[in-house]
């Protein structure tokens, strides 16, 4: 790996830990505000809308300029989002705004890897940067736990600056001025991303275009037969693994008896899992391999359900840890193997921009279906036995979909074809 890579690296994980303190912040914003239990996942919701929104339009952009130029813009939406909330904007609102800088920034993030690495190389970069960012979102979300609550928060409000006045009075304007300094530093590496020299076809303005444009590659994508599997299998993730943060924060506050700011741990230990199962993937499944780790997924949503089951911390860490290595274990190569795909099939940007459509409209649907089952009051153990239960049953048909299109085609062959 070049020094480039490890820049990018630097940058996503200073860019994703503001992101995931911001989340917690905004959600401790929520309970002071007292707004209504099923609110609070619609912080989620929002911050993925413009991902979709925005999808057939992001990968052009993400094409037109360098990648690095493109990231850093994103980090200064962010940050400007973040200043919204200090300026008692709702934060609804204002998380929705930093989705935007996310929804420009993904595309150059992952599109970037395509151009500086061959691609035996991928599900070990993917590796890194799913490990890196799990990283971001454990200790993310411990920096978002601690800044609204418990000693750290006490000796931010405690300090002064000699001969300066901060403005700062309450826990509220110091944690998202700490989140805000985190982006600013993600923004200075982006300054530092090399430049690749890959120059993209000249990209179209028109929005109707685009739009026609974007479609014809979510079709491509989905025809695919190696695209499709992999495109349901991380569609299929990212909504469960976004929905699943606010079911194990719940889930730790009713069953574990945990406030917010010491619930964040469980969602830690979720991501610890992740970085562990994605290390060793990157370690032992290569890309020729990626379709074996499948029904890892299906194994992912039994164990689940035995959430319902734990009410002591000392079972719930271990059963959170297995949870998050087996989901870290199977997404990684799937990620590879479908931007491998997309970059023989289509433009790196184009084909993450596809990938973030599907992915995070999976997520606007399965939060939108959870904030709808708590505000039903549906119990909390039916929740997540439902939640299991279709993690399990969607993985089962896409292992029956796979064995269908392996009968048809010889799969190994399509991993090994190149771009010409």
């Amino acid at each position: 790996m070049n020094r480039g890579f490890y820049t990018i690296m630097a940058a996503q994980f200073f860019s994703s830990l503001a992101d995931n303190a911001l989340l917690i912040v905004a959600i401790d914003l929520l309970l002071t505000m007292q707004a209504p239990a099923w609110v609070t996942p619609l912080l989620k919701l929002t911050f993925v809308l413009f991902y979709v929104l925005l999808a057939a339009f992001v990968g052009a952009f993400a094409d037109a300029l360098p990648k690095g130029r493109v990231m850093f813009i994103s980090n200064l939406i962010k940050i400007f989002g973040c200043a919204l909330i200090f300026y008692h904007v709702h934060p609804l609102a204002a998380y929705a705004v930093v989705g935007f800088g996310a929804a420009v920034y993904s595309p150059a993030k992952y599109g970037i890897l395509t151009e500086l690495l061959p691609p035996e190389k991928l599900v070990v970069a993917n590796g890194w940067i799913e490990g890196l960012t799990v990283s971001s979102i454990i200790f993310g979300i411990a920096m978002g736990g601690a800044l609204i609550g418990g000693p750290v928060a006490a000796a931010l409000l405690r300090f002064d600056m000699p001969f300066i006045e901060t403005g700062l009075d309450t826990t509220e304007e110091i944690a998202l001025a700490v989140v805000g300094s985190t982006y600013l530093l993600a923004a200075l590496f982006n300054l530092r991303i090399p430049d690749t020299g890959y120059v993209y076809e000249h990209q179209e303005r028109n929005p109707l275009r685009l739009i026609t444009e974007f479609a014809g590659c979510c079709s491509i994508l989905w025809r695919d037969k190696l695209g499709q599997i992999s495109l349901a299998v991380t569609t299929l993730f990212w909504g469960a693994g976004a929905t699943l943060q606010f079911i194990v924060l719940e889930w730790a506050k009713q069953s574990l008896g945990l406030p917010l700011n010491k619930a964040t741990s469980t969602i830690a230990i979720v991501a610890v899992g992740v970085a562990i199962g994605a290390g060793m993937s990157a370690r032992f499944v290569s890309l020729r391999r990626s379709l074996s780790v499948v029904p890892l997924g299906v194994a992912m949503g039994v164990i689940v359900m035995g959430m319902v089951f734990v009410h002591d911390l000392l079972l719930a860490y271990p059963l959170l840890l297995l949870v998050g290595l087996l989901s870290g274990f199977f997404v990684v190569p799937m990620n590879a193997l479908l931007q491998h795909r997309g970059h023989v099939l289509m433009s790196a940007g184009h084909s993450i921009a596809v990938q973030n459509f599907n992915e995070n409209l999976s997520i606007l649907t399965m939060l939108a279906v959870y904030s709808l089952m708590v505000k039903l009051h549906l119990g909390l153990n039916t929740i997540i036995v439902l939640f299991g239960l279709f993690v399990a049953g969607s993985m089962l048909g896409i292992m029956r979909l796979h064995a269908a299109n392996q009968r048809a085609h010889d799969s190994l062959s399509l991993i090994g074809e190149h771009k010409h």
